[in-house]
């Protein structure tokens, strides 16, 4: 009988997933089920009037290769773009202000010291505080750790509040005093523990490596996109698996392990929610949904699996594009965008001058913008209605880069609880799933509910959970075929 695997949800890690098995084992019948009308997840892109418009994700970063490897295998090599040459630097609201993030500052902490000592975003006492950093001792305390906390505790917190916490809540949509720096940036605390210093540490590899990061907050130059959009990657995907693998408008309700009567082998039986048949049978499962969804589909097989990941919050936020005339906009555009500090008692959380980041997302002469608003910290204002959410975002702009007219475009796309937050103890709780796992050889899970947010993230847990399960019904067939004497 040919085996075959159930990968549910549609999103770019089950896709990954599905693309990945069907390459390490194609005589394992693939059967991808996504509960919407559409692939991709959060990842649309749409056209309209000339504009190219990204409902989330816009771009991947590259430090890790896994992405563009990824688009490489399937054909999209000429359709990879890099960031412009230009104004590749971040700003950030500053007393009403767009203020150039200072060079080299990367995140949470920064690789040049001058920049960061002649920017006119920190006070005198403020510089004095983040200089001596250099001086205060390692934690010695091993626990979990806010990146507030962390951060606090390093450079004081006015440098938390004019430069991380926008930084980190334009990354994460994320409130930083809940957020665990173990899980969301290991590479600061381990740099705490090797160099005693973040400074120390930042300049030690900046030597090691011969070079310095010129951009400022965001790294540009370390991102990359699809010259179609976003959706040109989900779309490839789905071409590259085998006919009648994926169905969509498909909703799984429980998953339940079972023996099979003619072999007494252990399977997976599917109960979906509507259509027919009502149940499927498997021999592995992916579950690539988020942590939600996956905690009911999972709550008849582990309680206990489901319940860890029933724990896992998530936030929600609106992005708002808008295009304006070029000339209508007289503060000048220097940068690829902006974040906005809590402290600034503004209500939008970030733009993104798309169009100045990368070629042909719109018209000549116009220019496109994404807002993003709500978040963890400011929730309530999702709850306004979604005209009322275009002319807050429309009048931050106005007033923040001093644009004269009308929008010539205006779109707004509501991500509900998109955003998975790994908040302080998020460590643990993995490690409890992954021993959970461990009772269920031929179930994985994939996605960023336990680790990987950003499409490379996604993309990693997709591979690694199908290798998983490939590598699991290996090993069973091989166990199942008889020795001949």
């Amino acid at each position: 009988m040919r085996q075959r695997v159930a990968i549910i949800g549609g999103g770019v890690s089950g896709l990954a997933a599905a693309y990945h098995l069907h390459q390490l084992a194609p005589h394992i019948e693939i059967k991808l089920l996504e509960a919407s009308s559409h692939l991709g997840g959060v990842i649309q892109t749409s056209r309209q009037d000339g504009f190219l418009i990204e409902n989330a994700a816009e771009n991947f970063i590259t430090t890790s290769r896994c992405a563009v490897e990824l688009c490489e295998r399937l054909g999209l090599a000429d359709q990879l773009v890099r960031t412009q040459p230009v104004r590749r630097q971040a700003s950030v609201v500053c007393n009403g202000r767009l203020e150039p993030i200072p060079s080299g500052f990367v995140v949470m902490a920064p690789s040049r010291i001058w920049p960061l000592l002649s920017t006119r975003i920190l006070s005198v006492l403020g510089k004095l505080r983040v200089a001596w950093e250099y001086f205060v001792p390692r934690r010695k305390d091993l626990r979990d750790e806010s990146l507030e906390s962390f951060v606090c505790r390093r450079f004081g917190p006015e440098m938390f509040r004019r430069l991380v916490q926008p930084l980190v809540g334009g990354i994460y949509t994320a409130d930083p005093s809940r957020l665990s720096v173990a899980a969301t940036m290991p590479r600061f605390l381990q740099m705490e523990r090797e160099y005693g210093s973040l400074i120390r540490g930042m300049l030690r590899q900046n030597r090691k490596k011969g070079e310095s990061d010129s951009s400022g907050g965001a790294g540009y130059n370390q991102f990359m996109t699809l010259r179609g959009g976003m959706s040109t990657l989900i779309d490839a995907l789905a071409d590259a698996l085998p006919a009648g693998s994926v169905q969509t408008e498909a909703p799984v309700c429980s998953i339940v392990a079972r023996q099979r009567e003619c072999c007494g082998k252990k399977h997976w039986a599917i109960r979906m929610a509507h259509g027919s048949p009502a149940w499927l049978d498997a021999d592995g499962i992916i579950v690539a949904a988020p942590a939600k969804h996956a905690a009911s589909i999972l709550a008849t097989t582990d309680s206990q699996l489901a319940d860890e990941l029933r724990e896992i919050e998530y936030a929600s936020c609106a992005v708002v594009s808008l295009a304006y005339r070029r000339d209508e906009i007289k503060q000048p555009l220097d940068s690829f965008g902006f974040v906005v500090p809590l402290a600034e008692n503004r209500l939008i959380l970030s733009g993104s001058f798309s169009s100045l980041k990368y070629p042909g997302r719109a018209p000549e002469e116009t220019v496109l913008m994404r807002v993003f608003i709500g978040g963890a910290c400011q929730s309530g204002l999702l709850r306004l209605p979604s005209e009322q959410l275009i002319e807050l975002a429309e009048g931050e702009l106005s007033e923040l880069l001093k644009i004269e007219g009308k929008p010539l475009l205006r779109k707004v796309k509501r991500l509900n609880e998109a955003m998975p937050q790994y908040h302080v103890g998020h460590e643990e709780r993995v490690a409890s799933v992954q021993r959970l796992l461990t009772q269920h050889p031929a179930l994985a899970l994939a996605g960023s509910s336990v680790h990987g947010i950003g499409i490379p993230g996604c993309i990693q847990s997709g591979q690694a959970a199908a290798s998983q399960i490939a590598s699991t019904l290996d090993a069973a067939s091989v166990a199942a075929e008889p020795v001949l004497s």
